[in-house]
């Protein structure tokens, strides 16, 4: 009987402790701040979020074909970092501080085939000008807010060549991804890791001293310029975008003299080179303010731009054992060399230039423009933008080129939609994003 009443004894006690243990968990707890959801705290080891936007669609003004709206991506945590200020007369551009973490940007259209890609990347950084009138001021307020990226890597370097963007690119051909292009060949971007080559007005700090705006010319090969007497104009911009057959010499006063920025892919100069050799055409411009801006559509591209910044032979391909420096001149370096990011030709081809091609067949054979790449980039990176040399409605009136000797008519071509070009640089005009010089 002692036994058991010694038993029940235990039990009671042993339930009191309980009891109170209970009772201080429960009380301990409801004090504490709520635990945020799992995944959703800044972390810099963590995969980021995706970047939502607006599944809204809106057709192109002037185009008849539908393209996936946009808007700007919301980049969460840390990575949209305080925008620092510089006073005037140093540099005129704030910049986010840069973060080496990528974002994707979550796809926009949830109907568009896999092939079409509208999904990109956003590096985290945001380019801010102090100009009062500049592209950025205007653009969220016209027609084309919806479609305008402004974190889009316009540009590819070392951060960028990872296994992961990789399998990410590798599916899209051409200049739009990686498609073709073994990793050995992307790794060569190693060569491309200074802040030269990641900002495509490297040098405004010391060019841009007394202006706010960034003003850039980009010209194009175009007839109209024939007879024009804008060489000077164009001249007097802070930076000069040319491409493929920029002939200079004896065409100075429609034209100008000076190159900033010369885009091309290494099979379009090429081509240039043989085709138009004849007019005077031996090279791309050579300065020392001259940049040079590869399109890349296949590993020549990197395989060239690696040669040319390591003052070595190309490697393999169709230029093997050429030495670059009969084509970039004596100074090129690694400074002087910009890669277009896949990420962006493909944004500009789905949101700007979406041609009826896409949806047949052909559709790995149509890209933008070398010329359309090289104004929208300047659209993407500049405060202020004059086209020179595009097509316009009386594209007739005038001959293919500038440096044609006889009249040629313009051709056409399968891989490229040129109307449709023609069609948005009258939007992008109308818009007060770019002045498009026109004889009517």
């Amino acid at each position: 009987m002692a036994l058991l009443r010694r038993f029940f004894v235990a039990v009671g006690v042993v339930s009191f402790i309980l009891c109170i243990y209970v009772l201080y968990s429960v009380r301990h707890s409801s004090s504490e701040e709520p635990k945020e959801p799992p995944g959703r705290r800044d972390d810099p080891h963590r995969q980021p979020d995706l970047l939502s936007a607006s599944p809204t669609k809106k057709p192109l003004p002037g185009h008849n074909v539908q393209t996936p709206a946009a808007t700007e991506p919301h980049v969460h945590g840390k990575v949209r970092a305080n925008v620092s200020t510089s006073p005037p007369g140093s540099d005129q551009v704030k910049k986010a501080n840069e973060s080496n973490r990528v974002l994707p940007t979550k796809p926009i259209g949830p109907t568009d085939p896999q092939y079409i890609g509208d999904s990109y990347m956003s590096d985290g950084v945001s380019l801010h000008t102090l100009c009062p009138d500049g592209v950025r001021a205007r653009v969220q307020s016209s027609a084309f807010g919806s479609r305008f990226l402004e974190r889009i890597p316009v540009l590819q370097t070392l951060k960028h060549a990872t296994p992961e963007q990789y399998q990410r690119l590798r599916r899209y051909p051409g200049t739009h991804g990686w498609g073709g292009v073994d990793f050995k060949s992307v790794e060569t971007l190693s060569v491309l890791n200074t802040s030269a080559n990641r900002e495509m007005l490297d040098d405004w700090q010391r060019r841009g001293a007394a202006s706010s705006c960034r003003r850039c010319a980009v010209v194009g090969n175009g007839g109209i310029l024939k007879g024009s007497k804008k060489g000077k104009e164009i001249d007097h911009h802070h930076y000069i975008f040319r491409t493929n057959g920029a002939i200079t010499k004896g065409f100075e006063e429609d034209v100008g003299s000076r190159t900033t920025h010369y885009t091309f892919s290494t099979n379009t100069l090429m081509n240039s080179m043989r085709s138009y050799a004849r007019f005077g055409y031996s090279r791309p411009p050579v300065a020392q303010e001259t940049r040079y801006v590869f399109l890349p559509d296949h590993d020549r591209d990197y395989l060239l731009a690696k040669a040319a910044a390591t003052h070595t032979l190309v490697e393999r391909g169709p230029e093997r054992k050429q030495d670059p420096r009969k084509y970039f001149g004596e100074d090129v370096s690694a400074e002087k060399l910009k890669i277009y990011h896949p990420d962006f030709v493909r944004y500009l081809r789905n949101r700007f230039l979406r041609a009826g091609i896409l949806k047949g067949r052909h559709r790995d054979i149509y890209r933008p423009s070398t010329g359309a790449v090289m104004l929208l980039a300047a659209l993407h990176t500049c405060d202020q933008v004059s086209a020179y040399g595009f097509m316009t409605p009386d594209y007739k009136n005038y001959s293919d080129h500038y440096f044609d000797t006889t009249y040629r008519p313009v051709a056409f071509y399968a891989n490229h939609d040129f109307r449709m070009e023609m069609d948005l640089w009258q939007e992008l005009h109308k818009a007060g994003l770019i002045r498009l010089y026109m004889r009517h």
